[in-house]
């Protein structure tokens, strides 16, 4: 655990312009700690850093100026965890330009645990929404922590089957932690950190900005064991994040979809170009050879709907409701009235245009 005084250094060490994971770690590799960095003769870091970096680090180090940071640090559940803590996590140390320090909000050791990405569009589909919470929650029935990077869609319900699956999980934001992103998100922010974590590597009062989510999408596939994309769009941030786990050595997995779904085409793109084809949790498992996949992929397959007149009709494509009525030979207000009970009961979704599709 990084002590008070030692966390001034760090968070002076942070605060130096221009100072990435690289600089930071060559620094470390020769004096060890920041504090013997700052203690270090200005002509004696000029061999590693800029002569502007140098006289930087060779002012004298003010607590005044992370006044803040220290307080909110004084909390029991607020952490720095730094790449001299024993708590760093293990997944990390071997990631191309690993931060030198994370700040954690929540329990330290739900970093140690195996983790599990599910990424996706922030425009999710109603399947693919359904498709991420219930991925979430067998996955953290089976022992997998569930990590995501808190953003609306898929993202959301990614955690929220977490959380119900085995109570905790872990968030990587692209923002300071004393900040939620989306406000919308404040309550899930709240119960992830009570249960597990949020982590960024971004200083107090950092606000969102476009360039922190790749460098948020590289922590949560290097965290991870494997990556599993939803739903995605063939330019989008979850394949970054797949491409960030593959160059890091982690399995990749997507979800098929419709050929007519634009969110389905970067998961199909994924599939094509060698990332692991899934259709329930145990698909996973067994790759990461998790045991109890084969109990689980019973359990899941166990069960199979009854036949139903509309919903056998409707396929998986989108559909309007007077080519649903010559598809099924019942009449619209009688299709009108069946399609109204499974939208309540969550097994259809209206879409835009009058259109219809099953909810698996």
């Amino acid at each position: 655990m990084t002590a008070p005084a030692d966390a001034l250094y760090w968070l002076a060490l942070e605060a130096i312009p221009g100072l990435g994971p690289d600089t930071a770690h060559r620094l470390l590799a020769q004096f060890n700690e920041p504090a013997a960095i700052f203690a270090a003769p200005i002509s004696l870091l000029k061999s590693f850093v800029s002569d502007t970096m140098a006289t930087a680090i060779g002012q004298t180090v003010n607590p005044d100026g992370h006044a803040d940071t220290l307080a909110w640090l004084a909390a029991p559940d607020a952490h720095l965890i730094t790449w001299n803590d024993p708590d760093y996590p293990a997944t990390l140390r071997n990631m191309p330009g690993a931060p030198a320090w994370l700040y954690v909000k929540g329990q330290r050791a739900a970093l140690q645990r195996p983790m599990l990405a599910i990424v996706g569009s922030r425009n999710a589909t109603a399947q693919g929404k359904r498709n991420a919470r219930a991925f979430g929650q067998a996955l953290a029935e089976a022992g997998l922590t569930i990590v995501s990077g808190l953003a609306e869609g898929i993202d959301t319900e990614a955690h929220e089957g977490g959380l119900t699956g085995n109570g905790t999980g872990v968030a990587v934001v692209g923002t300071g932690l004393d900040r939620v992103y989306p406000a919308r998100n404040r309550d899930l922010a709240h119960r992830l950190a009570a249960n597990g974590a949020l982590v960024s590597e971004f200083p107090l009062g950092t606000p969102p900005r476009p360039g922190h989510f790749p460098r948020r999408n590289r922590l949560i596939s290097g965290l991870s064991l494997g990556v599993l994309v939803v739903e995605a769009a063939p330019q989008s941030g979850s394949l970054i994040t797949a491409r960030l786990a593959a160059e890091q050595g982690r399995d990749v997995f997507a979800i098929p979809g419709s050929i007519h779904s634009p969110l389905s085409k970067g998961c199909h793109l994924l599939i094509k170009q060698g990332a692991k084809l899934v259709e329930a949790a145990a698909d996973i498992l067994e790759e990461l050879n998790v045991p109890w996949a084969v109990e689980l992929a019973s359990q899941e397959h166990a069960a199979q709907p009854a036949a139903d007149p509309v919903l056998d009709q409707m396929g998986t494509d989108p559909v309007s409701l007077d080519e649903l009525a010559q598809r099924s030979r019942l009449t619209v207000d009688n299709l009108s009235a069946m399609l109204f009970t499974h939208e309540m009961e969550g097994r259809v979704a209206v879409l835009p245009g009058g259109l219809y599709q099953r909810i698996y």
